[in-house]
C-alpha cells in the first residue's frame, strides 16, 4: 500500500473525528476536507478545502485528480444515497462507502424494511404508505403505539414517536400533506412501537467481511431524562452496560451477519461502514433503522477506544475484500461524548455567536461540528456546535471527564444535557424516583427560555435599566434615568404556581396570599432594596368574594410583615380561561435602594468567604407540581394525616406560607451591611440553580448538605425523589442563603439569630471548577 492520500467529504463532528483519527495513522499522508470546519482546520496533515461544494461530484473527482488523493471517505449519508462512490469508481479511485443501490438501506425506509422481512432479520411490524387515505385508515385500525417514519432521507430528525392516536395522525397530516420534511415524507413507513434499551453498532464492511465496534447508546432527546424533541444526538456513551458478550453474539448471529450476507445475495454488497441501531426488548434485539455510514456523535465516542489503524481497515473495505485479514482491535475501557448545541435547538437557533475552546488535556478531546474560523475568530454555524469526548477505565470517570471537557468551551446560551450514560447508572430503585419534568415541569427549558430571550430584552435597554435578565429582581437606577438623587428602583414580579390547587382543595386561601407576598419581596430584599409597595392580580373563572377576600387578606397580612403597602390591583373574571373554582394570582412587590446598598457585591467575593443559611418554614412556593405527583403516587389525599407529621393533614401542612425574611435581612444590613456581600432567595431550581445567582464566574459555593436539619417534610419527599432533583427543585430546608466575610459572619449571624432567624453555617466559596454549585453528602439525603 503506498501512502494515503485521502479526500474526506464532509464538516460535522464526524468528520472532525474522522480527519482526527486518520491523521494519527503513519499510512496517512495528507487529508484535504471538504469543507471541514473550525475543528479539522487544526489537525496536523488536514487542510480545509472550501473551493469546492461538498454535492458538486464531478469537481470532487476533478479535485481528487489533481491532489492526488488515492481514497475517499465519505461522512454524511446525502453524497452516499446521491451516489457518490460510483463517480469515483468510474474514475478508478477507491471510496470507502457503499454503492447507491447499497445505500437504499438507509435512503428508504420502505426499502430497508422489505430487505429484513425478506432476509428474516427481526424488526418491528410495519406497513408502508404513499396514500395519505389509507394510512390515515390504517391508523385506526391498529391499537399499539407507533413510530412513524419519513422514507427518505431528514438529516436524523423524520421519526416522530406519537402518544396518542390524535398525535399519530397529526405527525401524519405533517409528514405527508404539509411536507415538513419535503419529499422524503412522500411516502411514510407506520412502524409498530418497540419498548426497551437502544443501542448502536457500527461495523466495517468489505461487501464479504463484518467486524464491529463497541456498542454505544446515543441520547436523541434534548431534554434530561429523555424527554422533549428528537435531535441528531446530545451524547453518546460506549461500550454500553446492557451488551453482553451472549447479547452481542446473538446480534452478529441474528442481524449483522444475515445483513451482510443479504447484500451481496442481492447484488449490492454492503462496504464501508454498517450503522445498525438496535432495540433490545424482552423479545431480544430488532433493528430500528440502518445507516450506511458512521454515527453522530457514536463516531467521536468508539473512534479513542480503536486501537487499530482507521486508514489500513478504511482501505482494506474499499477496494478488493482485504478485511477479514486486517485487526480491528478495541481497547479496555470506556468512552463518553457530551454534545453541545446552539440555543434554541433543535428548534430555530442563532449563528455566528463567538467562542473559546481550551486546550484539553490527554484523555479529552474537543470534536467540532457547526463551528467556523472568520478572520480567526471561531464562530458557531451549526445546532449541534461542539462535543467533548473522554475516555476512562470506568464509565464513571469517562462521563465525569467528558463534563470536564465540556467546561472547556465558552459561548453564550451554550445549551448541553447533564444526564449523559444516565440508564447505564440506574438501578431499580432510582428508577421508581420521580422528578420535576415528569410532573410536566422542565427547570432545563426555563433556562432555555431565559436564554432565548435575552437578545430581545436587551433591545430595550435605557438610561438607567441595563435591560438584563438573570437576577432576582429588575432595577432602574433613577439618578441615571434623569432624577438626580434620587434612588435605584427594584421590581420584582412572581406567582404562587401549582401550590393554589392544594388551597382550592382545602379551601383555605389566605396562606397563599402570604406566599404571594413572600416569593416577590424576597426577591427585592437579596438585592439589598427595601420593599415598599405591592400590587396583585387575581383571575378566577366566577368571582366567589368569600375566596378572593380570604385571599387578599393574606396578601395584606403578607405586606404587613414585609412591611410594605398594597397600593392597588387587579381582579379578571374569565370563564373561558379558566374552570370551575380555579382562579390563578400574581403579583409584584417594587422597592428602594442607594446605589451604594445593591447586592451582590460580586467584585468583593473572595474564596474563603462564608455561606450562611436561614431555615425555612417548608417547602415554601416552588416545586408544588412535583410535591402534588409524589402526594398522589403515596395514595393521600390532602385531608389525610400527614405522614410526616401526625399532628397536621397533609393540605394544611403543604400550605405552611413561605417565609419572608425582609425585616430580619433589613436590619442586618444596616448594622453589618458591610461584611454581607450577597444573597440568594431559595425558590424554583433550588440550591443548584439559585446560589450561583449571586456568584461571580470564577467562584463556586462549596455546601456541606449534613449542616442544617431540614424539616421532616423533606424527609418525606425523599423517598419518592432523588437527591439530585431534590436539590434542584426544593429548598430542603434553606430558604435563604447569605454570602458572608469570613471576619464579618460573627456579627451576622448574631444579628440574625437575635431577629428570630434560624441560621447554619453551610459553606464557603471556592475556586470554580465543574460545577457553579457544588453539593457535599448529598448521599445522605438517599432514602
Amino acid at each position: 500500500m503506498s501512502s494515503l492520500r485521502i479526500l474526506l467529504i464532509g464538516n460535522g463532528g464526524r468528520e472532525h473525528a474522522l480527519a482526527w483519527k486518520l491523521s494519527q495513522s503513519p499510512l496517512v499522508e495528507a487529508i484535504v476536507a471538504v469543507p471541514g470546519n473550525g475543528g479539522t482546520a487544526g489537525l496536523p496533515k488536514v487542510t480545509n478545502n472550501t473551493t469546492v461544494a461538498a454535492d458538486d461530484y464531478p469537481a470532487l473527482v476533478e479535485l481528487a485528480r489533481k491532489e492526488n488523493l488515492n481514497l475517499v471517505v465519505p461522512g454524511p449519508e446525502a453524497p452516499l444515497v446521491d451516489g457518490v462512490e460510483g463517480f469515483f469508481r468510474e474514475a478508478g479511485i477507491p471510496c470507502f462507502g457503499p454503492s447507491k443501490d447499497a445505500a437504499r438501506l438507509e435512503g428508504s425506509k420502505t426499502f430497508s424494511k422489505d430487505f429484513m422481512k425478506k432476509h428474516n432479520i427481526p424488526t418491528a411490524a410495519y406497513e408502508n404508505f404513499s396514500d395519505f387515505k389509507k394510512a390515515s385508515e390504517y391508523l385506526d385500525s391498529i391499537t399499539h403505539n407507533v413510530v412513524i417514519k419519513a422514507t427518505g432521507l431528514a438529516a436524523g430528525k423524520g421519526v416522530i414517536i406519537p402518544q396518542t392516536k390524535e398525535e399519530a395522525h397529526q405527525a401524519l397530516k405533517e409528514i405527508m400533506l404539509d411536507k415538513q420534511f419535503g419529499s422524503a415524507g412522500d411516502e411514510v413507513v407506520i412502524e409498530e412501537f418497540l419498548e426497551g434499551d437502544e443501542l448502536s453498532i457500527l461495523s466495517f464492511c468489505d461487501g464479504t467481511t463484518i467486524k464491529s465496534l463497541p456498542p454505544a447508546q446515543d441520547h436523541k432527546r434534548i431534554g434530561e431524562g429523555d424527554t422533549g424533541l428528537n435531535t441528531g444526538g446530545m451524547g453518546c456513551y460506549a461500550p454500553t452496560t446492557i451488551a453482553t458478550p451472549e447479547l452481542i453474539a446473538r446480534i452478529e448471529r441474528e442481524i449483522l451477519q444475515p445483513t451482510i450476507e443479504g447484500t451481496r445475495k442481492d447484488g449490492f454488497p454492503m462496504r464501508g461502514c454498517l450503522f445498525t441501531g438496535l432495540m433490545i426488548g424482552p423479545d431480544g434485539p430488532k433493528v430500528l433503522e440502518y445507516n450506511v455510514r458512521f454515527g453522530d456523535p457514536e463516531t467521536q465516542t468508539v473512534l479513542p477506544l480503536l486501537e487499530s489503524d482507521l486508514a489500513e481497515i478504511m482501505w482494506a473495505c474499499a477496494g478488493l475484500p482485504l478485511l477479514h485479514h486486517v485487526p480491528v482491535k478495541v481497547r479496555q475501557g470506556f468512552s463518553t461524548t457530551v454534545v453541545v448545541a446552539a440555543p434554541g435547538y433543535p428548534n430555530s437557533y442563532p449563528k455566528n455567536i463567538p467562542m473559546q475552546v481550551q486546550d484539553s488535556p490527554d484523555g479529552i478531546t474537543i470534536f467540532h461540528a457547526g463551528t467556523k474560523l472568520s478572520d480567526g475568530q471561531l464562530l458557531t454555524s451549526g445546532g449541534r456546535v461542539i462535543a467533548a469526548t473522554a475516555t476512562g477505565s470506568s464509565l464513571r470517570e469517562a462521563v465525569d471527564r467528558a463534563y470536564e471537557g465540556v467546561k472547556l468551551i465558552q459561548f453564550d446560551g451554550m445549551y448541553y444535557r447533564k444526564d449523559i450514560a444516565h440508564r447505564a447508572f440506574r438501578s431499580s430503585k432510582q428508577s421508581e424516583k420521580l422528578t420535576y419534568a415528569q410532573a410536566g415541569v422542565s427547570i432545563d427549558a426555563g433556562n432555555e427560555l431565559v436564554d432565548r430571550i435575552k437578545a430581545a430584552v436587551a433591545t430595550t435597554r435605557r438610561a438607567g435599566a441595563d435591560a438584563e435578565i438573570g437576577g432576582f429582581g429588575g432595577e432602574v437606577d433613577l439618578s441615571s434615568a434623569g432624577y438626580p438623587g434620587a434612588p435605584v428602583l427594584v421590581g420584582a414580579i412572581d406567582g404562587v404556581g401549582t401550590k393554589l390547587i392544594i388551597a382550592q382543595k382545602m379551601d383555605k386561601h389566605d396562606t397563599v396570599g402570604i406566599d404571594l407576598v413572600a416569593m416577590n419581596v424576597n426577591d427585592l430584599v437579596v438585592q439589598g432594596a427595601e420593599p415598599l409597595m405591592f400590587l396583585d392580580y387575581y383571575g378566577c373563572s366566577k368571582l366567589s368574594v368569600s375566596v378572593a377576600a380570604s385571599f387578599v387578606e393574606g396578601v395584606a397580612k403578607g405586606c404587613i410583615e414585609a412591611s410594605c403597602a398594597l397600593v392597588g390591583g387587579e381582579t379578571a373574571e374569565m370563564p373561558d380561561l379558566y374552570t370551575g373554582d380555579d382562579y390563578d394570582a400574581a403579583g409584584a412587590a417594587i422597592g428602594a435602594m442607594k446605589v451604594e446598598q445593591r447586592l451582590p457585591r460580586k467584585d468583593a467575593m473572595v474564596e474563603g468567604d462564608i455561606l450562611i443559611g436561614l431555615a425555612s418554614s417548608g417547602v415554601h412556593s416552588n416545586g408544588f407540581s412535583l410535591v402534588r405527583k409524589v402526594v398522589d403516587k403515596c395514595g393521600l389525599k390532602y385531608a389525610d394525616a400527614a405522614p410526616w407529621d401526625a399532628s397536621t393533614t397533609v393540605g394544611q401542612s403543604l400550605l405552611t406560607p413561605t417565609r419572608i425574611y425582609v425585616k430580619p435581612l433589613l436590619k442586618v444590613l444596616s448594622s453589618e451591611g458591610a461584611a454581607v456581600k450577597g444573597m440568594a432567595h431559595i425558590t424554583g431550581g433550588g440550591l443548584t440553580e439559585n446560589v450561583p445567582r449571586m456568584l461571580p464566574k470564577h467562584l463556586a459555593a462549596d455546601i456541606d448538605v449534613a449542616t442544617w436539619d431540614a424539616p421532616p417534610v423533606f424527609r418525606w419527599l425523599r423517598q419518592s425523589v432523588a437527591p439530585a432533583e431534590m436539590a434542584r427543585t426544593f429548598n430542603n430546608g434553606i430558604g435563604m442563603v447569605v454570602a458572608v466575610s469570613q471576619e464579618g459572619v460573627d456579627g451576622v449571624v448574631a444579628g440574625l439569630e437575635a431577629a428570630g432567624e434560624k441560621v447554619y453555617r453551610i459553606g464557603k466559596l471556592v475556586a470554580r471548577g465543574e460545577d457553579a454549585c457544588v453539593l457535599r453528602n448529598l448521599e445522605s439525603w438517599a432514602v
